[in-house]
This record gives structure tokens, sequence and C-alpha cells, in this order.
């Protein structure tokens, strides 16, 4: 095959494989990601027949990542994140802590070294980011208290395993293995300082996001979508998350992930998050099949013959011991069964990170490669597993409950009914500034009917080319010649327009300008406020760019401005029939 068509042959036998076989894993009642697991096994270099390309396919599995947290950053507001901070930091600290202890005792016991030990350990102490929000998505729990909570846990997780990244190159020689080639070469510092610019990078991203980012984010996104282009929108939704994820990674050395879900929190704020999520969502889709798929790719099935003891006794430490852990660390920090039992389901698997600090020990020298394709091993077979025992979670919930009714119910009320009451002012501060939003465009159409032949993503935009004019009392607002370069819309106060046939005034819910905006030409009449007035100016190249993908609001504005000026005609024909008409004054 021609080195040129790599890309596409990749992509799509992917899709082809992954659609079929993840219906009939639909049809057989497992859950399709199974199918696209097998899909990536069948097209792997460890079977018969077509051999996919895996460097290209983990890379498009980057980007599946990438979007999906992305997605998830534009429905986790920064306050829910600190609000469940109380928890997800010692949880998570905790269970890596244990979980890589215990792995260190397992890799002992098979005679590997410590360095092996805490690569491996690591590598199974961290969830999957993919596999964890389709378990809530599926359950209808990313809003709930427990989703909200896995999610800040294995964020926490994502923030730990970045340091673990930089630090692993810096102490491979202590642990048995070999400097990197960077750190061989002299470009090494030492290890107190390797650790404080780690984290002075992560704190100056985490600065950046928060501070820089609600100013500058929203601003792009309202400025493009002035445009009117909804394909630039989205390109520019997507550049936004994939030219943070790698900015991140590239200046600070945080994971894609982390920096693609920190540019979705920022984005959160802008009014336009919610087209932003559509938009993106279909490509999130796409791209976590080929996050599936590309894991797949990587299993070698000869794994399970040959150390079958080996892989299960790692699968053991993910399903059961995770889960325990997870379980006791959440009843210990005092909050309730059920969400322990949530939070012990979707934590049961492991993923993209372990992949990434597989192949680092392995570069390393401190694991073997073996180590390697027992994480593959047990990744894919936890990742198969889990939707079973999620399903067991849900189980064990009504078992409980109806077992120790008083210990379900009371046992961390006090707790979750603080984090509740956390993430609902959140969520009502959220839903505050959507209402505040749906109101706005409320009022535009009531207050200009005109705009009610528009539809609602149409307002939207209305929203965004308008600009807010106020004046005062006897304030010219246009001056009779002046080149009309902007139609008024008055949204409170009146004014007066000052024409031959004698002033009229026109009130809120009217507009004026309109016909130098649609000729080109000079403003024929001064216009005086005559109140403390509030408009909304559309600036002509705005105008002539909306009208032109509305013919039918153009062609309305262009009637009403043709009736106006039959009236003025009229209007000031009869001033002049009057005086005509008036006696003389004259002695």
């Amino acid at each position: 095959m021609h080195q040129e068509a790599t890309l596409i042959a990749t992509v799509a036998v992917s899709f082809v494989f992954a659609a079929v076989l993840g219906y009939v894993a639909d049809r057989l009642r497992l859950p399709p990601l199974v199918g696209y697991l097998m899909a990536g096994i069948l097209m792997g270099p460890f079977t018969p027949g077509f051999i996919a390309d895996t460097g290209l396919a983990s890379q498009l599995a980057e980007m599946g990542v990438i979007l999906l947290m992305f997605g998830v950053g534009l429905h986790f507001s920064a306050g829910d994140l600190l609000a469940v901070k109380g928890i997800a930091i010692p949880g998570a600290v905790l269970q890596i802590v244990i979980a890589t202890l215990l792995g260190v005792a397992l890799c002992s016991f098979w005679g590997w070294g410590l360095g092996a030990g805490i690569v491996f350990g690591l590598s199974l102490s961290v969830a999957s980011t993919v596999v964890l929000l389709k378990a809530l998505e599926e359950r209808n729990l990313v809003n709930s208290a427990s989703g909200r909570v896995a999610i800040g846990w294995l964020i926490v997780e994502d923030l730990a395993m970045v340091l673990a990244l930089v630090l692993l190159p810096a102490l491979a020689e202590l642990l048995g293995g070999h400097a990197s080639d960077a750190l061989a070469h002299g470009g090494g510092l030492p290890l107190p300082l390797t650790i404080g610019l780690t984290l002075l990078k992560v704190g100056a991203f985490a600065v950046m996001a928060v501070v820089l980012g609600p100013k500058v984010v929203p601003w792009l996104l309202t400025l493009v979508a002035r445009t009117g282009s909804r394909e630039l929108f989205t390109l520019a939704v997507l550049a936004i998350a994939l030219g943070i994820a790698f900015g991140s990674a590239a200046i600070f050395g945080v994971s894609f992930a982390l920096g693609a879900f920190f540019a979705g929190v920022v984005m959160s704020e802008s009014n336009l998050s919610h087209r932003a999520a559509a938009d993106s969502l279909p490509l999130q889709n796409a791209f976590s099949v080929l996050f599936f798929v590309s894991v797949g790719m990587l299993f070698n099935p000869a794994v399970l013959v040959k150390e079958p003891m080996a892989v299960f006794c790692a699968l053991l430490l993910i399903i059961v011991g995770k889960a325990i852990i997870s379980f006791g660390v959440v009843l210990l920090l005092r909050y309730p069964v059920g969400m322990g039992l949530t939070v012990a389901g979707g934590l049961a698997q492991i993923g993209e990170f372990s992949f990434i600090l597989a192949g680092l020990g392995v570069s390393l020298g401190l694991m073997p490669q073996e180590g390697q394709d027992l994480i593959l091993a047990a990744a894919i077979l936890s990742i198969t597993l889990n939707p079973l025992v999620c399903f067991a979670a849900e189980v064990a919930h009504k078992k409980v409950h109806k077992k120790w009714p008083h210990l379900y119910d009371g046992y961390g009320r006090k707790r979750l009914d603080m984090l509740g009451r956390e993430l609902e002012k959140n969520r009502l501060l959220s839903e505050e500034r959507e209402r505040e939003h749906q109101l706005e465009m409320q009022k535009l159409v009531e207050t200009f009917p005109l705009f009610a032949e528009v539809d609602e993503h149409s307002q939207e935009e209305l929203l965004l080319l308008f600009r807010p004019k106020s004046a005062l009392p006897g304030e010219r607002v246009v001056r009779k010649g002046d080149r009309g370069d902007g139609m008024y819309f008055i949204s409170s106060g009146a004014v007066e327009v000052r024409v031959n046939g004698g002033p009229v005034a026109l009130e809120a819910g009217s507009f004026f300008g309109e016909m130098a905006l649609l000729s080109g030409g000079r403003r024929t009449a001064d216009v005086i406020a005559i109140d403390f007035c509030q408009f909304l100016v559309l600036e002509r190249r705005d105008f002539n760019m909306f009208s032109a993908r509305h013919p039918a609001l153009r062609a309305a504005v262009s009637e009403m401005a043709r009736e106006r000026t039959e009236m003025n005609v009229m209007r000031a024909k009869r001033a002049k029939q009057a005086e005509q008409h008036e006696p003389s004054t004259e002695s």
C-alpha cells in the first residue's frame, strides 16, 4: 500500500471493523467498546490478516482522549472541581500510594526489582478517563455528586502521573535502570531542582488557565461567532481545544488530556459553551472509538497463554484491590457508602496513562517487556469487564440499602449534604447564567418582533453582532448628512426623528437608520434622544453579512423602510400644503 494512503487505510479499516464488531457486541448484550477492542486485536500485528499502522492509530486515539477531556471540561466548571477537592485529592493520593505498594510487592514476588515494581504499581493505580466517562454516561451519573467526585479523583490521578513521568527519568539510575538520552548527555538537572521545576510548570499552567483563560477564550469565541460562519466556529473550538492541549504539553510538560480538560473548563465560562459542546461531540465520539481500537492493536494474546497467573494477579489487583482501596478511602473520609461503590466501580480499570508509563519504564530499563505485555493484557481485560464491575456495584447499592438502610442513609450524610450544596450552588449559577442568556434572546424577540423570523441560533448571532450604546436626553444620536454606518434598535427610552414633515417620536421596540444603511447614502434626518436611551446598534458590515443569510429579514426591513419613506413624503407634502393655505399675517 502506498505510504500516503496509510492514514486513510488505518482510519477507514478501524471504523469499519469497529462498526461491525461494535454492533455484534451490542447484539450479544455486551458494551460496544468490547467490539472496538476486538477490532483492534484483529487489526494488530499479533493476529493474521490486515495490519494497521499502530503508531498512527495511537496518535489518532490521543486526539480522541483530548476531545473527550475537552468535552468533560465543558460540563465541569472550576467550582465543581474545587468543591470535590476535599475527597478527590486525599482519595486519589492514598489510592495511588497503596496500589503502587501492592504492585511493588507483587513484582518482588516475581523477582523483579524495585524500579519495575514502582512502574508496574503506578501503571495499575491510574484509571482510564475514556472508560470512566463511558461508564458514568451509560448510568447517567456524570452530573451526580458521585460522578463529579470520580471525575475529580481521576483529574488528581492524572496530575500525579504527570509528576511521575517527569521524575522517573531522573530517578531511573537509582531504581536500577539507565538514564534517559537527555540525562545521559548532560541535559539533566539535580532531583530537587527537577521536582521544583515540574511543580512550577504545573502551577504556572494552572494560573494561566484560571486567570487568563476566562478572559481570552470567551472573547475569541465571541469574535469568531460574530462572523456567522458555523464551520469557522467549529474550527475555532477545535483549534482552542487542540492548541491548548498541545501548548500545555510542549511548554508546561502536562499531558494533552489535562490541557484539553482545562481548555474545556475555561470555555465553559462562555455563553457559547453549549454550541461548542454540540459542535465537538461528533468528533469526540469518532475519535474515542479509535482510542479503544488502538488499545486492542497493542495487545498480544500470547501473554494469556504464557503468563496466565501473572495476568490474573494483575487483573485481581486492578479490579478487586483498587475497588477495595477506593471504597475504603471514601468511607475513611466519612462519605456515603453509595458514593464509595460508584467510585470503586468506575475506577476499577486502567487505561491511557498506564500504557505511557509502561512504555517509559521499558525504555528506561526499569521494567522488562513482559511487564508491558502484562499491563496491556490487564488493561484490555479490566476495560472489558468494567461494565460488569459497575453492574455489580449497582447490585451492591441495592443490597446494602435493603439490608442496612440506616447505615446506607445515615453514614456520611452530613458530608454529602455539604458537597451537594456546593455542587448545587455551582449548578444554579450555571443555570442562572444560561437563563439570563435565554431571557436576553426572548426579550430581543419581544421588543423587536421583526427578529422572530429567524431561528434561535441566528438570534444568538444577533446578540453577538449588536453593539450597545446609550444616550442622554437632548443628545444628538444621528446627524443629518452623516454617512450611514449603522442601524439603531431602541431597547429602552424614546427619540425624536426630525424630518421635513415635522418631528416623529419613536419608542422602545422601534428602529431607525435603516434607510441610509440600505442605500449606502447619507443620513436624511437628525435623531435626538428625548429620554434616557439604550440602543442596540447593528453596523452596516454586520447587517449586510447577516441579512445575506436571511433574505426574508432584509426584505422585511426594506419593506418597512419603503413604507416609512412614503409616510415621510406624504407628511412633507401635507406640511407644505398647510403652509400654502395658512393665512398671511403681514399687514
